[in-house]
Parts: C-alpha cells; structure tokens; sequence
C-alpha cells in the first residue's frame, strides 16, 4: 500500500487470461492488467458428517501444527489414511497422549516407510474399517460416532470426564480452489495449477503461488516463497513486454 498497491475484495465471476492484457470480471466491476498471479488456495476436504462445520476451532481442526499444542495430554482422533493423515498424526503424538487413526479401509495408504514409524509409535492407535457419522458437544467436541463399515455397528466415543474434550482432525486430501480457470491454463487430474520454477503457467503473464499450485509441500513458508517468486517474475514480465 505505501508503494501505490489497492486492495479490493470483490467475488470474481470470471476470467480471460489470453494476450497482452487481462480481464478479470468480478461481482462490482471489471479489471484488466498485463499479469495475474493466481493465488487462490485450496481448502480441506471435510468428513461431511453432522456437527464438524459447527465445531470447527472447538475441538475440529485441519492443521495439526496450527492446533497441536491445545490437545497437550489431551486425547486426539485423526480421520484419514493417506501420507499427510498419517505423519499430521505422528507429529501430534509429540503433544496428545493418544492419538487414534480412523480409517475406512483396513489398511493405510500412506507409504510403507511412514507407516512402518506410526506402527512402531507407542501412542498411536487404529480403527479400520471405519467412518465418522458425527461429531457432538455444547461449545466443545464432547463425542463422536462411528460406525464400522463391516459389521454395521455403530458406537459413540465420549471424552474423558476430566478432559471434557478431545481433538477431532481430518486429513482426507484438500480440493484446489481452482474452477474459475478450468480450460484457462494447465491444471493436472487433482485441478492443482501446473507451474514451472518461477511460477510461471503455460499462458504468459499468468502466475500461481501458493496451495493452488502442484507441489509436494503446501505450508505457509513455502506459499509465501511462491509469492515473491511470482512478483518478481510478474514484473520482470512487464519489464519486457513490447
């Protein structure tokens, strides 16, 4: 801002990112540039189960380096099977007393070296074959139902008395937040936009930083790196435009 930048939050309905100068149609008007750095990020996949939405931040959390520290000797659940799943749940073990995988099928898909290290973790326990059909509590996660996919059974897990609460953390995969420029550059199966080293797309003068990118790290440390490799090469691009 004290270089000149304007902020404006205003919906985007649609974008042309095609020649020397693109259009970005929003909600309250419409604005043209010579580059675009995309950087709209992706969101966690939610279990989908009644009660997360409502007990997100009280108990629900998608980021176990954000949130850990709050289960210290607290119990903690991790819903998934995946590499991210499993290693989120090893990193919580440094700080929960103990840390329960749910998955639904009998065996993890994370990579055998990471599960080999979960296994081996005395903290660390394992439900298979299982779902999450809801989450409860009055401002605090105070229970949570599973039912096995096997047997049918459905069981309700309640926290310790002296706990009152426990810690709910799904890690079933993110969608990238990327639908507005589908057929505008070159995404891969997942909808993650393809860059090269300098966040540079396939459309010149377009850019992405960030979780929308195709990367095998998506942490705020390495978002902000794509930021500034972005705005540089954004304007190293103007520099040379004709």
């Amino acid at each position: 801002e004290t270089f000149g930048a304007v902020r404006k939050k205003d919906p985007v309905l649609s974008v042309e990112l095609e020649g020397k100068i693109k259009t970005i149609t929003c909600e309250s008007g419409t604005y043209q540039a010579k580059t675009v750095i995309i950087a709209s990020g992706a969101k966690p996949k939610k279990i989908g189960c009644p009660g997360e939405d409502k007990l997100v931040g009280k108990g629900v959390s998608y980021c176990a380096t954000c949130d850990a520290d709050f289960f210290t000797d607290f119990e903690v659940f991790v819903v998934g099977g995946g590499d991210s799943a499993v290693e989120e749940a090893m990193y919580l073990t440094k700080f929960a007393r103990k840390v329960t995988i749910i998955h639904r099928r009998e065996e993890l898909r994370a990579a055998k070296t990471i599960q080999d290290k979960a296994f081996a973790n005395p903290k660390m326990d394992f439900l298979w074959n299982t779902t999450v059909q809801e989450i409860k509590g009055d401002g605090l996660v105070e229970s949570i139902v599973f039912k096995n996919l096997k047997t049918g059974e459905v069981t309700e897990h309640t926290a310790d008395e002296e706990d009152g609460t426990f810690g709910v953390f799904p890690f079933i995969g993110y969608d990238p937040l990327s639908e507005l420029f589908k057929g505008k550059i070159k995404m891969n199966d997942a909808g993650y936009v393809i860059t090269d080293a300098d966040m540079k797309t396939d459309v010149a003068g377009v850019f992405a930083a960030g979780d929308i990118r195709e990367k095998s790290l998506r942490q705020v440390v390495t978002a902000v790196a794509d930021g500034a490799i972005a705005a540089v090469q954004a304007e190293k691009y103007i520099e040379n435009l004709e």
